[in-house]
């Protein structure tokens, strides 16, 4: 039976630090960055194929194939179902050991296309950043039978390093559109909007992704734009429910680390968080990528004692996972050192792939719809 484990009672926020950003006119920001020292002694994961290679601010990702950077941006493609594999054979598909009702595997009957059920569909929308100075897009999974005569839920879901906003909606083999109205019409969970924005939150549009603190940075000013810009857009422009209650956040590789990151800096907002195989550089760490100075140093990877905090924070990931190695697991370690109260599980055999994200996202449904 695979471990899912909730670390202690909540101890007190030191003050964030982050990574400074040039963003303008943000009603809420992070706080100045210091420089923090880089440890070494992090856990390890192997390159996709070719180690990048980094120069200064400049950035060489040409040791990775298109195919490597989409699989980090969206997750690996998966033909086969990772609980029918040998390797989960001997798992169970269903772990209570804490009374958290979690499924390491999404069910079959989650994702199949059922005749019974009206999948939505996705539509593109633009907003402007006042973060970021500029438009920026997003997509966003609307209902099948979507009425402005409704109220709904909403989810903002991450993509992953080298990826934009439509990440998701171009890859029909995470099934998401599959799992979202599935679970709404089986009752797991109400009605439900998914907004998939680009996390690179830049003011510098010639910027682009890379493996420099230079180049990563932006991904960390995305939860200023998420809380200050994209979030009043959608309320005002969708028929949505406002609150913490009825707001989830998910995220995938990058985006799960900037979920785990935007949760800590931003905890009022979300009540259901799930980071998804999130990377490496919430604190200071190396991979085979690069040294990350780290989003926060592990010391403040904690709420405040008085602080608003989500009702369900989750973290998993895959056994097998190829891109990310034992980051995530560290995370687990280092919360359940910290007291933050949190679920982790692993999913066997899985890799950097749609198997994980599936999983991840249909329990983070469950948890909200309770």
């Amino acid at each position: 039976m695979k471990k899912i484990m909730k670390s202690g009672l909540l101890f007190v926020l030191c003050g964030l630090m982050g990574l400074a950003f040039s963003g303008c006119g943000e009603k809420e920001k992070k706080p100045e960055a210091s420089t923090p020292a880089v440890t070494t002694e992090a856990p390890t994961s192997e390159a996709p194929k070719t180690e990048a290679v980094t120069t200064g601010a400049e950035t060489k990702t040409d040791g990775l194939s298109d195919e490597d950077k989409n699989n980090m941006a969206g997750g690996k493609p998966v033909t086969e179902d990772v609980a029918t594999t040998e390797d989960a054979a001997t798992t169970t598909d269903t772990v209570t050991e804490t009374g958290d009702g979690i499924s390491e595997f999404c069910p079959k009957e989650a994702y199949e296309t059922r005749t019974d059920v009206a999948y939505g569909s996705y539509q593109k929308g633009t907003y402007y950043s006042e973060t970021c100075g500029m438009d920026r897009n997003f997509m966003i999974l609307l209902p099948a039978d979507y009425s402005e005569e409704k109220e709904y839920k909403v989810m903002y879901l991450l993509h992953g390093i080298f990826g934009n906003e439509t990440s998701f909606s171009s890859d029909p083999n995470n099934k998401i559109k599959e799992i979202v109205a599935n679970a709404v019409a089986d009752g797991i969970i109400d009605d439900l909007l998914v907004v998939c924005p680009n996390i690179y939150a830049t003011t510098d549009s010639s910027l682009q992704p890379g493996f420099t603190a230079e180049t990563i940075a932006p991904y960390d000013n995305f939860a200023n734009d998420l809380v200050n810009d994209l979030m009043p857009y959608i309320e005002e422009n969708y028929s949505v429910k406002t609150g913490r209650e009825n707001t989830i956040l998910a995220g995938f590789s990058m985006g799960g680390r900037e979920t785990l990151y935007t949760t800590l800096i931003y905890p009022k907002y979300f009540a259901y968080v799930c980071a998804i195989s999130p990377a490496p550089g919430l604190v200071p760490g190396k991979d085979w990528a690069m040294t990350h100075v780290g989003s926060l140093q592990e010391d403040e990877v904690v709420f405040a004692e008085d602080e608003v905090i989500p009702e369900v924070l989750m973290i998993c990931c895959g056994t097998k996972d190829s891109v990310v190695g034992q980051f995530p697991k560290s995370y687990h370690t280092l919360m359940e050192k910290n007291g933050v109260e949190h679920i982790w599980y692993e999913i066997t055999a899985a890799d950097h792939d749609n198997n994980a994200i599936r999983s991840g996202l249909y329990n983070i449904l469950v948890q909200a719809g309770k």
